[in-house]
């Protein structure tokens, strides 16, 4: 119900354009996602519930794989449910596990290698260190993040008395297998000048550095809902339970990769992926306080800690119209304001809904504005012109709504776009979408014969709203040369 809601999200659009530019990197990530863009778009079409067919089969297996977890710690049916059932009530896990993003599939990731070393530790198989070791080197093709996580785990391994896994001739044999699957993405890296670098600045300059260490902490407090209780039980006896002693290393490396990304003011969602192993560990604890219990109590406790959740579900999860979906949000910024950051964006302001919301709305009215300027134009001026936007967003829905009124491809000099895009900007018309509501416009006016407004995004809820399109004639010289030069300086970084 809830994956074909609203609209496509502008990170959404990104990562489908990838699909039609193969490669083994991009500026902001690694070229899973766009495996997997291309995959959905040839079995699903470009709908958007097929867009997000994988990560609705990603989430099912997270689950999965957290059930799984739960068994090699010792637990049975009732610490299985519980695990399970907490992280499918899971806010935090509900808001980031249906939009088309690498997040949830790095999240399984960080799953699946768990489950591995889990399952190492119980059968002392060398396979399953060669197999961590794959899974490291897909994840690492799939988020960046990854290889935090792994680093983390070791330092865990290393502190606790499972560090002699460390000293296996296969350890080796892992890591190479490891660096061999992500060589190529590497390899991508240094032709093009390491972007990931200037993609991590930008990121700290325009995004982290705005976090603040008490938010960070208080969303994960909140992001689980009531499942809080299950992930803390299971923090505590991962740390003290003498049933759990050989698993101590995974909370080291929870409170490692928690105390790394508090201090490196990271958004909370970038913790997600470490929770499953936790609600699996909370899970036994109940199971192990609960053991003599009825079924009565039983399915109180799984029911006290899941079902309260679902009050959180329409601010993280599109299960609403968008009218009852904005009483909601109203009803909460006045009587529950410790739930207010979920409606704050990242201009630190209060909106009527939450970011992620606001940024799938907009894209096809925006699109049928470009077309507009599209078919003012005679056939003859349309071989002679190209569309340029500002932001990946709106590149992004071009690319995607514009194939239905047969749009040329279009140009932005903004995220992996650059990558692609022509060595000149030399149309006789270039259709322009402005992103700063028409304040660009007027700094190109100089290098242009004439312009003209064809219209503004103006759905109050599009964070987008006031994206103005223009068609700009005949652009001067001076014009193509300040792109020529900007492209340049953006592909050497």
């Amino acid at each position: 119900m809830a994956i074909s809601h609203f609209g496509f999200h502008r990170d959404e659009l990104l990562h489908l354009v990838l699909a039609d530019h193969l490669d083994w990197g991009y500026k902001e990530v690694p070229p899973f996602i766009a495996l997997l863009a291309k995959l959905s778009s040839t079995l699903f079409g470009d709908s958007l519930f097929a867009a997000r067919i994988f990560t609705t089969i990603f989430s099912g297996l997270l689950i999965w794989f957290t059930g799984l977890i739960t068994v090699e710690l010792g637990g049975k049916k009732f610490a299985i449910a519980l695990a399970c059932l907490a992280l499918i009530f899971s806010p935090g896990f509900a808001a980031s596990g249906y939009l088309f993003q690498p997040v949830i599939f790095d999240q399984f990731w960080w799953v699946f290698a768990v489950w591995l070393l889990t399952k190492y530790c119980n059968t002392s198989a060398v396979k399953y260190l060669y197999f961590f070791g794959a899974i490291v080197g897909v994840g690492m093709l799939t988020k960046y993040t990854m290889a935090f996580f792994t680093f983390a785990l070791i330092v865990g391994l290393i502190f606790s008395k499972q560090r002699k896994m460390l000293f296996n001739k296969h350890i080796v044999g892992a890591i190479l297998v490891a660096l061999l699957l992500f060589l190529p993405n590497l390899i991508w890296q240094f032709e093009h000048h390491l972007p990931v670098i200037t993609h991590m600045k930008t990121l700290q300059k325009e995004q982290l550095d705005y976090n603040k260490p008490s938010q960070f902490i208080t969303h994960q407090l909140v992001d689980n809902g009531i499942a809080l209780f299950v992930w803390l039980t299971g923090l505590i006896f991962l740390l003290f339970s003498s049933r759990l002693h050989k698993f101590q290393f995974l909370a080291i490396a929870f409170v490692l990769i928690f105390t790394f990304l508090l201090v490196m003011n990271g958004k909370d969602y970038y913790l997600f992926g470490a929770y499953p192993m936790l609600f699996a560990a909370g899970g036994f604890g109940f199971e192990r306080w609960l053991k003599t219990s009825g079924y009565v109590l039983r399915g109180f406790v799984i029911a006290l800690f899941t079902l309260p959740n679902l009050l959180l579900f329409p601010i993280v999860l599109p299960v609403l119209t968008i009218n009852q979906t904005l009483w909601f949000f109203k009803f909460t910024q006045k009587n529950l304001p410790l739930l207010g950051f979920a409606s704050t964006w990242e201009d630190h302001k209060m909106h009527a809904t939450s970011q992620d919301y606001a940024d799938m709305f907009g894209w096809d009215e925006m699109t049928a504005l470009v077309a507009k300027a599209w078919n003012q134009l005679t056939p003859e001026q349309q071989k002679h012109t190209q569309i340029f936007a500002d932001n990946y967003g709106e590149a992004g829905a071009v690319h995607h709504f514009g194939k239905q009124y047969h749009l040329p491809e279009v140009i932005s000099l903004n995220s992996s776009f650059t990558l692609w895009a022509p060595d000149n900007l030399n149309g006789q018309y270039i259709i322009y979408v402005d992103d700063n509501w028409g304040a660009n416009i007027k700094k190109l006016s100089p290098y242009i014969e004439s312009y003209r407004k064809i219209g503004e995004v103006q759905n109050p809820l599009a964070r987008e709203r006031g994206a103005s399109v223009y068609l700009l004639v005949h652009p001067k010289p001076a014009l193509n040369e300040i792109y020529k030069k900007e492209l340049a300086e953006k592909r050497m970084r």
